[in-house]
């Protein structure tokens, strides 16, 4: 593979490759506030075929989507304790409006958990209100004190789910039911592999009974958490005195579920499947799947390239002709930059032939395919075998890079020389977790719902062991 020389090497410097790449494929740009990043044309047409999805499924599950405000009075934010505690540091307040300080400083909504139970607490009043499970998508504000473009930001994007019901089982089967909706989005739609568990009660979102996750692995060994799903039982709801009256006319508590997926998800992407050339997508949430590129804009390629252009949109195949003045070895540079799957290039001597060529993003392999009536059918099994090449490519580098450790020796070797996931056993004590974070800055990603029995002892204090956990660096 020819590297694009405007690219620093994946294998160099992977901050700076990444860096490159979200910036020059056109995904996000820094603003001129510190962590406040601009998401590019590309980065917004990646979310809105990643929200598309999710739309869908959300709705086919029964949820509806609301928008709420962007303040929170400090006051209401304070009703969890738990919760304000796990955002005070990186909460941002409005202090000053209309030239005139204010009664009540008002919070930059950090998350809506607040709002929505606020909310919740008026409209829920029987059981045959309930469930409400209501979604919103919207920027929220978090004062982090360093940042990475999508991957750490003070403003990012995100969906953020909210869901209210009668029973603990209705509450933990929705809690479960998004946890998988996010992992058939990452797995089927952006060819990228994942361990799911739920997370230790250190590692537990502020306020929630549990937490469940979507873990995953980027190139160079360090994990994103990518996904959460949240059981928040009564939590909230005693606090914000959501109630309903049962079948039996008493008043109960409900019980609660929060859930979602930020745009952290487009910086996984880059970081599992680019390289020295750009970025490299997954035909499936890939905004424009082909690029037609004419060798010359001549008539007759022009004529052909409408054509197969108009048959591959007929067979739902997402496509575009550039017809830029510009020459055909820089339009290829910048689409293999973006990521475009599949690049078709039609030259005089292709029509004579017959055929066209056709060069495949993930692996740049260029072959040819006759220009017949079978060309948009072919194109879709390409596309279908781009999609499974980068799942499984992904996934044998995920298990490469997935390590098992029995000793806080082995650990600290592995993290030193191979980062990637690290099973260990755990005997469940926090302490344990305190110490591998003081020591290797390494911090439990979750316990897999599928767990082993790799040994009978924790792998940090040598006690008896209870659980199979997952560790990584993160980011």
């Amino acid at each position: 593979m020819i590297k694009n020389k405007e690219i620093t090497s994946r294998d160099e410097n992977f901050a700076d490759w990444y860096t490159n790449i979200v910036q020059k494929a056109d995904i996000v740009d820094y603003s001129s506030i510190k962590g406040f990043n601009i998401l590019a044309p590309l980065g917004c047409a990646l979310w809105e075929n990643i929200q598309n999805f999710l739309n869908k499924r959300f709705k086919e599950t029964g949820h509806q989507n609301v928008m709420m405000p962007v303040l929170i009075p400090e006051s209401l934010l304070q009703k969890e304790a738990d919760h304000i505690e796990g955002f005070a540091p990186e909460t941002a307040l409005v202090c000053e409006a209309g030239g005139e300080k204010l009664a009540e400083k008002l919070c930059v909504r950090p998350t809506s958990e607040t709002l929505f139970c606020d909310y919740y607490s008026k409209i829920v009043k029987s059981h045959r209100d309930l469930p409400k499970k209501y979604n919103q998508w919207c920027s929220v504000v978090r004062w982090e004190k360093e940042t990475r473009p999508l991957l750490r930001g003070r403003e990012f994007w995100w969906q953020e789910g909210h869901t209210v019901h009668a029973s603990k089982q209705e509450a933990e089967e929705e809690t479960m039911q998004m946890l998988k909706i996010y992992q058939e989005l990452f797995e089927n739609v952006l060819a990228i592999p994942v361990i799911v568990g739920k997370k230790t009660k250190k590692e537990t979102f502020a306020g929630a009974e549990y937490t469940l996750t979507v873990e995953t692995l980027m190139y160079n060994g360090v994990t994103l958490q990518s996904a959460t799903s949240h059981y928040f039982g009564e939590n909230f709801s005693k606090p914000f005195n959501i109630t309903f009256a049962n079948k039996e006319n008493k008043l109960e508590y409900a019980k609660q579920t929060s859930w979602g997926i930020t745009t952290r998800t487009l910086g996984a992407i880059v970081m599992v499947h680019g390289d020295d050339n750009g970025l490299v997508l997954p035909p499936r949430v890939a905004p424009n799947q082909v690029v037609i590129i004419p060798i010359k804009n001549t008539e007759n390629v022009l004529k052909t390239s409408k054509q197969v252009e108009e048959a591959l949109k007929k067979a739902d195949i997402s496509n575009f002709t550039d017809t830029t003045e510009r020459s055909a070895g820089f339009k290829f540079a910048e689409h293999e930059m973006k990521g475009v799957p599949v690049r078709i290039e039609i030259g005089e001597k292709d029509l004579e032939a017959g055929v066209i060529t056709i060069v495949r993003r993930d692996t740049l392999q260029k072959s040819t395919l006759p220009l017949d009536e079978n060309l948009a059918e072919n194109i879709k099994k390409l596309l279908d075998d781009i999609q499974t090449n980068m799942f499984q490519t992904a996934k044998k580098r995920m298990e490469e890079k997935t390590f098992t450790a029995y000793s806080l020796e082995e650990m600290e070797k592995i993290i030193s020389t191979t980062p990637g996931f690290i099973k260990t056993m755990w005997c469940g004590d926090q302490a344990c977790e305190d110490k591998a974070k003081k020591k290797f800055a390494i911090k439990s990603r979750c316990m897999p719902f599928k767990q082993e029995k790799i040994a009978d002892k924790c792998a940090i204090c040598g006690k008896e062991a209870k659980y199979l956990v997952i560790w990584g660096i993160q980011y």
